[in-house]
């Protein structure tokens, strides 16, 4: 009964906060901004019965610190408390809606469909290991890291007689480098797209920054694990081929995969290029731009598709299921706006700076964009996923005044993010990975990834302070 009840609770307190985070973006009475602070709140504490004291430690732990900063701080701790648990509004509206994208992917073989049609493109073990890198950063615009999942089951229909240590780090490296990639230019990537707005930075410059990152990190992917191919002087193109011959024998019609191949590009099409064009013309708020595209576009998909009737379910669903397993990540923003609302009250961004320029007085030829990584990386390490490091790194940078321009700064962390999703064995992407190819976290992380991670870095840093240097001229 009490299980029951504190479900219903978090249910309400989400949907709650949810629907008066929209409205007051229009239409902002002092009532509503009150309703919209207890009802943050009573999300928390609803989750904490939810998930229990042992399996909530990160967000009340980030909780626990905001309030120690509120109270060293001298502020009210109550005050501080309603002011940070809204501080994210736009980040947890965003979280609410994001995951409705994966619904289109249900209903329709997609991935089957454009696999098979370019089956002829993808038949040597370059070609196929490239594509599984570039659909998986596709597949995460609709899934996120749901795309890695997505994407194994999808890889074990072709090569799900190949187990071995060696084709799990083939299929392994793929998926995860595809989707850690996909973090530097996907718009509805939220940790991305909260690095971009917290900065202030150019939203057309940072997606082609990070999309010609991304290129350039899947060619270093090819190339990478080609080299490995021939050294230990292995072949996967005829193994390759013979399960693709296989795959195409239950494949749908020609026409049919055509047509479905069009609607896929379509529908990815329409929803970067509506969100972006809205932004773009009418300036709106990019992450409440997101969010209110992401319910036309659902919406219009069952319309065109004549399956009206099924958004109930979806709707039903979606807030008896989706929104209990979506709590987690909500919590984590909502404490992280506690804290980092706390951090605000200090002198802590001052000391970041100094502490910055210090390291540069010491070594001349460092500055912070070679640290950024760094910070990144570390906190993945500690167990703060990508989103959570994003939102806090970023919402800490926007208060600072770097001497960089924003863009190249979201670069910096989000190539940080990049290989904090690599080689972190205590963050989701790897977990997931995990779960699925049954390898330990340690080598989907570290042990595939490592020398990989290192060449990235420098390639993206040669780039960074070359634009610095151009842009000082």
């Amino acid at each position: 009964m009490i299980r029951k009840l504190t479900e219903w609770g978090l249910r309400v307190s989400i949907i709650a906060f949810a629907i008066l985070h929209f409205l007051t973006v229009f239409w902002e009475v002092d009532l509503l901004l009150f309703c919209l602070e207890i009802s943050g709140l009573s999300l928390i504490i609803f989750s904490i019965g939810y998930f229990s004291l042992k399996k909530f430690k990160l967000p009340l732990t980030i909780f626990i610190a905001g309030i120690v900063i509120l109270l060293l701080s001298g502020h009210p701790i109550l005050d501080g408390i309603f002011h940070g648990v809204i501080l994210m509004r736009n980040m947890v509206g965003l979280l609410i809606v994001v995951p409705l994208i994966s619904w289109v992917l249900r209903e329709e073989p997609y991935i089957e469909d454009v696999m098979s049609l370019f089956r002829r493109f993808i038949d040597t073990s370059k070609r196929f290991y490239g594509s599984l890198v570039i659909f998986t950063q596709i597949i995460a615009y609709f899934l996120l890291f749901g795309s890695i999942q997505m994407m194994y089951q999808f890889v074990q229909i072709i090569l799900k007689d190949q187990s071995s240590e060696l084709w799990e780090n083939f299929k392994g490296t793929a998926l995860l480098r595809g989707f850690a990639l996909s973090t530097m230019w996907v718009i509805s990537i939220p940790s991305f797209v909260f690095a971009v707005d917290a900065l202030g930075a150019s939203l057309w410059v940072s997606i082609m920054q990070g999309l010609g990152m991304a290129i350039v990190g899947t060619i270093m992917a090819v190339i990478y694990m080609s080299l490995k191919e021939k050294r230990l002087n292995v072949s996967f193109t005829a193994v390759i081929q013979a399960n693709l011959e296989k795959l195409t024998e239950n494949a749908s019609p020609k026409a049919v995969q055509k047509r479905k191949v069009v609607e896929f590009f379509i529908l990815f099409i329409t929803l970067f290029g509506t969100i972006f064009f809205i932004h773009a013309v009418f300036h709106v708020n990019l992450l409440l731009t997101i969010p209110i595209v992401i319910i036309c576009w659902l919406i219009t998909f069952y319309l065109v598709k004549k399956r009206s009737h099924k958004l109930g379910n979806v709707a039903k669903t979606f807030v008896m299921k989706d929104i209990l397993n979506n709590s987690y990540q909500l919590n984590v923003m909502l404490t992280v706006g506690v804290l980092i609302y706390g951090l605000r009250q200090t002198n802590f961004a001052n000391i970041v700076v100094n502490g910055f320029n210090a390291v540069e007085n010491f070594i001349p030829f460092i500055n912070p964009l070679f640290l950024l990584p760094f910070i990144v990386i570390i906190l993945g390490m500690v167990g703060l996923g990508p989103l959570t490091v994003m939102v806090l790194v970023a919402g800490i940078l926007s208060s600072l005044n770097l001497p960089y321009p924003p863009e190249l700064i979201v670069l910096s962390i989000t190539s940080g993010s990049v290989i904090s999703i690599l080689t972190s064995p205590v963050i989701m992407p790897v977990i997931t990975l995990s779960a699925s190819n049954g390898l330990s976290l340690f080598t989907n992380g570290i042990k595939f990834n490592w020398k990989f991670s290192i060449l990235f870095y420098i390639v993206v840093q040669i780039y960074l302070q070359t634009m610095i240097q151009f842009w000082q001229l």
